[in-house]
């Protein structure tokens, strides 16, 4: 009886927020891998039947998987990495090297984190190489085991293939293909990309070693698919400790699907991006709303999280200005609806806010220049204005041409939500634009 009752006890509200927040956040935050990727069945066999023939068999390959961001490339691939190290003979035989393009700049540093992920650093020690491709062939050499008969098989994962090929001569692709053709050891090479032309980025000499083996993973899921997937994305599992709790969410949660204002920001979400990572932005945003007072999602927690992830970030900005600052904005945008866009300098706006002065000089109080300037450059600093050549020009800074980043809408919005802005400068914003 005790133990009937120790396991049907519920927990404390608070308890279970927290366990919820841990659980969803492992999903959304991509800490935590599906069982299965979703929708990408004939892909996952395509590549985990590649990668086995390398690890199992000895059998030398290379596949660029292309696809645009968010699409799961890389889940993919950690998806048929998870289900191949599984394999007892392969979890202890198999070695990964995963570099980038966004960090290994160039072959140089390149090679040093081959060294590194293979711990060969001690091997290689002092030795200088004549070339790239003799230090990596050592390198290789170095793996096999003591009857030197047999290499251990090597993965080499790239992300962001193709500023690879940015690289001087590409030498770092040439000889990675180079070695994964000749059999001299087992080599699975795997780039990552969001190009579809990254074939014509390679040289001649490095595309005639490549495999010429693509997958790709371009969406093609449905919008019921996709409101599918924002169910499961929140719904509790059957293992979670309170069923109490797990029911109440769960029936929360169909609720909340069928909500119709829901459905719109789903449309809205699924026509802008099919991607999981912008509909993960939404729901994380949306949980941290979730809490002991609030213990269910709820569709105004949607609305809101929609509102914060479609915020624009300059507007944003607008609203920490002081009024000077807000003042120099107002002037700048009647100045590009004057010369239809062309570029202005500080002592154009400064006169236009002198104007602006003399005509409501009882309500904003007549600032001194160097203040005006100190204001000026602090939008600058901002990026709200932007110096037309690059700020590589040598004119007096008053006298140097410079450009709105913010259009007619930003600024509008902005002064509708500027907390106590005069009435005013309302108006002259109001007048400026027609």
């Amino acid at each position: 009886m005790s133990k009937r009752k120790s396991k049907d006890a519920s927990l404390p509200v608070g308890e279970c927020v927290s366990q919820v927040q841990r659980i969803m956040r492992e999903r959304f935050c991509h800490q935590k891998l599906p069982d299965k990727p979703y929708g990408l069945d004939s892909q996952y066999k395509h590549l985990l039947e590649l990668l086995r023939r390398t690890a199992v068999h000895g059998e030398s390959n290379s596949v660029l998987i292309v696809g645009p961001r968010g699409a799961g490339k890389t889940m993919l691939l950690r998806c048929a990495l998870r289900e191949l190290l599984e394999l007892q003979e392969v979890k202890k035989n198999v070695l990964q090297v995963h570099l980038s393009g966004l960090l290994q700049t160039d072959d140089r540093i390149a090679l040093k984190e081959i060294t590194r992920q293979l711990h060969l650093e001690n091997v290689v020690g002092d030795k200088v190489f004549g070339s790239f491709a003799e230090n990596l062939v050592f390198l290789l050499e170095a793996l096999k085991k003591g009857d030197k008969s047999s290499s251990r098989p090597v993965f080499f994962i790239l992300d962001e293939f193709d500023l690879f090929a940015h690289h001087k001569n590409q030498t770092l692709l040439y000889n990675l293909l180079d070695v994964s053709q000749s059999a001299q050891a087992p080599v699975a090479v795997v780039g990552l990309t969001c190009r579809l032309d990254m074939l014509e980025l390679l040289e001649k000499r490095v595309k005639s070693r490549f495999s010429h083996r693509q997958i790709h993973l371009l969406s093609s899921m449905t919008f019921p698919q996709y409101q599918e997937t924002f169910r499961s994305e929140l719904t509790l599992p059957d293992t979670f400790p309170d069923s109490k709790f797990s029911q109440e969410w769960n029936l929360s949660i169909k609720k909340l699907c069928e909500d119709k204002s829901v459905e719109e920001i789903l449309q809205k979400s699924f026509n802008c991006s099919k991607d999981f990572r912008s509909l993960h932005l939404l729901l994380l945003l949306a949980l941290s709303r979730v809490s002991v007072s609030n213990p269910t999602v709820q569709a105004a927690d949607i609305l809101e999280a929609n509102r914060m992830s479609a915020a624009d970030s300059k507007a944003n900005i607008l609203h920490g200005l002081s009024i000077l600052e807000l003042c120099l904005i107002i002037a700048m945008k009647h100045l590009n609806d004057i010369y239809e866009g062309e570029p202005f300098n500080f002592q154009m706006v400064h006169n236009e806010f002198k104007k602006f002065i003399q005509r409501k000089s009882h309500s904003i109080h007549n600032f001194e220049k160097p203040v005006v300037i100190k204001a000026f450059e602090h939008l600058l600093q901002l990026e709200l204005i932007r110096p037309v050549d690059g700020g590589v020009c040598k004119v007096q800074r008053e006298y140097q041409l410079m450009r709105l980043m913010l259009d007619h809408t930003q600024v509008m919005e902005a002064l509708q939500r500027y907390p106590q802005c005069p009435t005013d400068v309302r108006q002259w914003a109001v007048s400026s634009f027609g």
